[in-house]
């Protein structure tokens, strides 16, 4: 099962950086390519089993399910319900940590996924590198 990952140091504190992450339906705001995102039932974003409707490009569908949310560890974990990508069983994982000889934040975004033989090294590197390095990027610029 692939397991893409990328990782980050911002120049903010882990529980700065965590305060804005945390909340599960604000990706399109620092996402490049999220056009627009909202929690499907209109509850709150921190509510394990809340679905975050994401349309991409080309008015493409993401969906996603909150499985976990962990203040104390800095984390959340979500399963893709629905994406227009080759993959299947996906999940994902957004963790923030202190970086203690700095003040920084280290920031790791990691997934698994099935996808057909066939199409697993490409969507091994549309996860690590057009997803989770480009939404990494992005939280840098934002956090600079």
């Amino acid at each position: 099962m692939p397991q893409p990952y990328a990782s980050a140091v911002l120049n903010a504190s882990a529980d700065d950086v965590w305060a804005y992450l945390r909340d599960f339906g604000n990706l399109a705001e620092w996402m490049p390519g999220v056009q627009t995102g909202m929690i499907e039932d209109g509850g709150p974003a921190d509510r394990i089993g809340c679905v975050r409707r994401l349309i991409g490009p080309g008015d493409s569908v993401f969906r996603e399910r909150l499985s976990t949310l962990d203040d104390a560890g800095r984390g959340y974990a979500y399963e893709i319900l629905e994406c227009p990508l080759p993959v299947r069983d996906a999940r994902g994982r957004i963790r923030v940590a202190p970086v203690t000889e700095t003040g920084q934040a280290f920031v790791e975004w990691s997934g698994e996924f099935t996808a057909d033989a066939a199409d697993r090294e490409a969507m091994e590197k549309t996860f690590a590198k057009g997803i989770y390095a480009t939404g990494l990027g992005a939280l840098r610029k934002r956090f600079g």
